[in-house]
């Protein structure tokens, strides 16, 4: 008879293939489990959605609809709005150096994405795809830090059903959304 070979923690290199690489998950479920969107903590608005600026701080972010512009929008033409949640830490003019506009995934979802200039004479741009249970209005201070330590400007965006984005979030939305994330930083 074969002698067993070794165990790790009681279980045997097979039964820990089966455990990996085989779980007794419907991917469905593991669906559920991996992908958790927070409430969103921004919203994007329309020039004509915009409210006059009054203060320097970000002030709850409005229950007005986002607005419906896509890819087409250019530099400017949305404005971002943070809610307390997104834990704001810089000035207004900081906060003007975020752009906020729309693009289309292949999968027919409106995507929000986000182009922090940080150094606005630097010649590179990082495509930060941001962790899960996060949106970008989450992300904005960390990206104005990020930005200004490495000296380059960052581009993200929020995944389907995360923050402003339409759609569900899913694996395969989730390649279409990194896909159109690409599109629309090498157009810019």
């Amino acid at each position: 008879m074969p002698e067993p070979g070794p165990r790790m923690n009681g279980f045997s290199l097979g039964e820990l293939c089966w455990l990996f690489c085989c779980p007794p998950c419907p991917s469905r479920i593991a669906a559920k489990l991996a992908f958790l969107p927070p409430e969103p903590t921004y919203t994007v608005l329309a020039p004509e959605q915009r409210a006059p600026a009054s203060a320097a701080t970000p002030a709850p972010a409005p229950a007005a609809q986002p607005a419906p512009a896509d890819e087409g929008a250019g530099p400017g033409a949305c404005s971002l709005h943070l809610s307390e949640r997104a834990d704001w830490q810089y000035s207004q003019r900081e906060l003007d150096a975020v752009e906020v506009f729309f693009s289309r995934t292949a999968r027919d979802n409106r995507l929000g994405c986000m182009f922090v200039r940080c150094a606005p004479s630097s010649r590179y741009t990082l495509l930060f795809s941001h962790g899960n249970a996060v949106d970008l209005g989450q992300m904005c201070s960390f990206y104005i830090g990020l930005g200004s330590r490495i000296n380059c400007n960052i581009f993200s965006y929020d995944y389907s059903g995360y923050g402003v984005s339409s759609g569900k979030p899913s694996e395969k939305n989730l390649y279409a959304d990194i896909d159109a994330a690409w599109q629309a930083l090498r157009t810019r």
